[in-house]
C-alpha cells in the first residue's frame, strides 16, 4: 500500500500551528519516520552552543519511569517509528529549556511529595504532564484579546476580532500529543493554555528568535509558578478555533457551536496568568 501525505512529515510543514517546528519537519520528505540516530543529530544541531546538557532519544526500556529517566541517563526514551514520540523529539528541538524545566520540576515535585509521605503525583506534575502533552503558549500584544480568549468569548475573539487577533497574537503548541492529534484533527480538540502578554516589537522578531525568546521565557515561568500550578489554572483553547486551522473557521456560525466553543462556566476564575515581557 502506497504511502499517503499523513505519513511523510514533510508534508505537515505548512498546515498552521505546525510552524514551530516547519524547518525540521521539511527536512524529513520520505514516507515514514526517520531513524532515532537522525533525531539525535537533529537535536545536538538544534542545541549547539546553547550550554544545554547533551541527549540522545532511545528506544523506550520496558517500565521506566520517564522523567527519572531522562535525568538520569541524558537520554529521553523514544518508540521508534511513533508519531506521538517523534514530535516529542521535535518538542525537545524547539523548546529544549523549558522540557529541561518540566524534568526538573517532575523530579523536585515527586521528591518533596516522597520525603512528606504524600501519595499521588499531586497537582503540580499533573499541570505539567498537561501541559507537556498539550500545552500551548498563546503570546499577544493586544490585552483586549488575551481576555477574550481567557473568558470563553470564542466568538469575539476568533470572528468579530479576527484581524486583530491575526496582527497581535501567536499560537505556539508545546505540546506533543497536540501535533499528533493535529494530522487528523477532530471536533472538540483542545489544548491547555499559558497567556502572555508582549510588546508589539516581540511580534516583529524573526520566527526563530521569537522561538528561542519564547523558550527561555516559558522555563522561567515555570519554574516561578510551580508553588501554585494547578490543572484549573491551564486554560481551555478549542484548536479548530483558531482562524485557518479548518475551512470552517470561515463561517461565523461556526463559532456558535457549543459541542466546541463552550462558555466559560459561571464563577470560574479568569485567567491570570498574563503576563508582560
Amino acid at each position: 500500500m502506497s504511502a499517503g501525505a499523513g505519513d511523510v512529515p514533510a508534508a505537515l510543514a505548512r498546515r498552521p500551528l505546525f510552524d514551530g517546528i516547519a524547518p525540521l519537519l521539511a527536512r524529513f520528505t520520505a514516507p515514514g519516520l526517520p531513524p532515532l540516530a537522525e533525531l539525535d543529530a537533529l537535536y545536538a544541531e538544534a542545541t549547539a552552543n546553547s550550554g544545554l546538557r547533551p541527549l540522545r532519544f532511545i528506544a523506550a526500556p520496558d517500565g521506566v519511569a520517564y522523567e527519572d529517566y531522562v535525568a538520569r541517563h541524558d537520554a529521553v526514551p523514544t518508540r521508534p517509528d511513533d508519531w506521538h514520540d517523534f514530535f516529542n523529539t521535535l518538542a525537545w528541538c524547539v523548546w529544549p529549556r523549558s522540557k529541561s524545566a518540566c524534568n526538573r520540576l517532575h523530579l523536585q515535585a515527586a521528591e518533596a511529595r516522597a520525603v512528606e509521605g504524600l501519595a499521588g503525583r499531586g497537582p503540580l506534575r499533573d499541570a505539567l504532564t498537561q501541559f507537556d502533552e498539550c500545552g500551548v503558549l498563546v503570546v499577544g500584544s493586544d490585552p483586549e484579546i488575551l481576555q477574550l480568549l481567557a473568558d470563553h468569548e470564542w466568538e469575539a475573539a476568533f470572528w468579530r476580532r479576527r484581524r486583530r487577533l491575526a496582527e497581535s497574537t501567536r499560537f505556539l503548541v508545546f505540546g506533543h500529543a497536540s501535533w499528533d492529534q493535529l494530522r487528523a484533527p477532530f471536533t472538540g480538540l483542545c489544548a491547555k493554555v499559558i497567556y502572555r502578554q508582549v510588546d508589539e516589537g516581540w511580534l516583529a522578531l524573526p520566527a526563530a528568535q521569537r522561538q528561542a525568546e519564547a523558550d527561555a521565557w516559558l522555563a522561567g515561568h515555570l519554574v516561578a509558578v510551580a508553588g501554585v500550578l494547578t490543572p484549573r489554572l491551564l486554560r481551555p483553547l478549542p484548536l479548530l478555533g483558531i482562524p485557518g486551522v479548518t475551512p470552517d473557521s470561515e463561517r461565523e456560525d461556526y463559532y456558535r457551536d457549543r459541542r466546541q466553543f463552550r462558555p466559560r462556566a459561571d464563577g470560574q476564575m479568569a485567567a491570570k496568568s498574563l503576563t508582560v515581557k
